[in-house]
């Protein structure tokens, strides 16, 4: 069994483009280790505040289609920098959802169903998560705000059970080539 996660950040929208997570004139301009800085301060949402809200978050809960809009690789690596190893969220962008894997970040495809008991039990809330991913392949998500605790069943694909089971991508490249 493996389990990883930490501090919830919930994103309450759908379609959170990769201008919003961090726009592209900072990738051009700065080291990958001063983009933490820029994270989400393009992100319009009815009393989320990028300078405060991020700050010790590791896991982002959000909608459908996280990463839209112009692929660039760096937006991925903007995440990785900023300590955002976790995605959990019904769909991605396509191309994003690639750059998440290269870039070493952890993306669960949950039901919407499951995603809006989710926002409605702990979004209000401290929250931490935790992916569990079970020696049989199982995985769930599980979030617990003080003394309430609930697990959410996810799929793993073929490539992320690769990916995990190798210690992620070094030993999956090692175990491969």
């Amino acid at each position: 069994m493996k389990t990883f996660g930490g501090t919830v950040l919930f994103l309450d929208r759908s379609d959170i483009n990769t201008d919003e997570i961090i726009a592209e004139n900072y990738l051009k301009e700065l080291p990958k280790a001063e983009l933490k800085a820029h994270i989400f301060e393009n992100l319009k949402i009815d009393g989320f505040n990028a300078q405060t809200d991020v700050a010790g978050c590791r896991v982002i809960i959000t909608r459908e289609n996280f990463g839209c809009g112009t692929a660039r690789e760096h937006t991925a690596q903007a995440l990785e920098s900023s300590g955002l190893f976790t995605v959990v969220a019904p769909t991605f962008a396509k191309t994003f959802r690639q750059e998440m894997t290269a870039a070493g970040i952890f993306g669960a495809e949950i039901d919407r169903k499951s995603l809006a008991d989710m926002f409605r039990t702990f979004a209000s809330k401290d929250t931490e998560c935790k992916i569990v991913i079970n020696d049989d392949g199982t995985a769930k998500v599980k979030l617990i705000a003080g003394s309430l605790s609930k697990s959410y069943p996810f799929e793993l694909d073929d490539a992320a059970k690769n990916i995990l089971a190798n210690d992620g991508w070094l030993g999956f490249a090692e175990s491969k080539y």
